[in-house]
């Protein structure tokens, strides 16, 4: 007798259930794979819906990486980083739907893909100012602590927003007459 194709057989045919009837989202062959018996789970902490997916899914390939390459285990142990909301979305999808960690990722990454934080521009630094009355060192503090999110900021264009956010006075005067070779020699002027 020949066995039929994959794509011919009868979608349901080749899941397993739990004892409580339950049908699992993974395909058999994730199911059936086998975690090396020297396994512990990874110590990440479990996504709950509220922060951003991808980071994650990075930290989680991260870690499972230091013990196997496998994707089947990595769809298999996915669940175990899950709590919540997310745990919430997981559990009810569709028999047999994942069949890849590809899949899953995808899947995941769309599901929560509102969690994901606003991507800052440059743009962003117009509106860090130093404010009448404030030191330059908390200026200094919460502009670099924005820099750090922008991803692509040109030296040369956070410079320029730096300058254009110091409230006037002596070090915007010495600046005007001497423009600073670099964020780094700013960075001294400054102090």
């Amino acid at each position: 007798m020949e066995v039929p194709r994959q794509e011919e057989r009868d979608e349901t045919s080749h899941l397993i259930e739990d004892p409580s009837g339950h049908q699992f989202s993974f395909t058999e062959e994730i199911l059936a794979t086998k975690l090396p018996s020297n396994w512990n789970n990874p110590t990440l902490d479990k996504h709950d819906g509220s922060t951003d997916p991808d980071e994650h899914i990075d930290a989680y390939i991260s870690q499972l990486t230091l013990f196997t390459t496998d994707s089947y285990i990595y769809c298999k142990v996915f669940p175990t980083s899950l709590r919540g909301a997310t745990f919430s979305w997981f559990t009810p999808l569709p028999p047999g739907s994942i069949n890849s960690f590809t899949t899953l990722k995808a899947k995941f990454v769309a599901q929560f893909a509102t969690s994901k934080p606003h991507q800052m521009t440059s743009v962003t630094l117009v509106n860090i100012r130093q404010e009448k009355g404030k030191s330059l060192k908390p200026f200094m503090a919460r502009f670099g602590q924005v820099t750090l999110s922008i991803c692509g900021l040109l030296p040369e264009v956070a410079m320029a927003y730096l300058i254009t956010g110091l409230r006037p006075g002596p070090l915007v005067d010495s600046l005007a007459m001497q423009p600073p070779a670099s964020m780094d020699d700013l960075r001294q002027r400054a102090i």
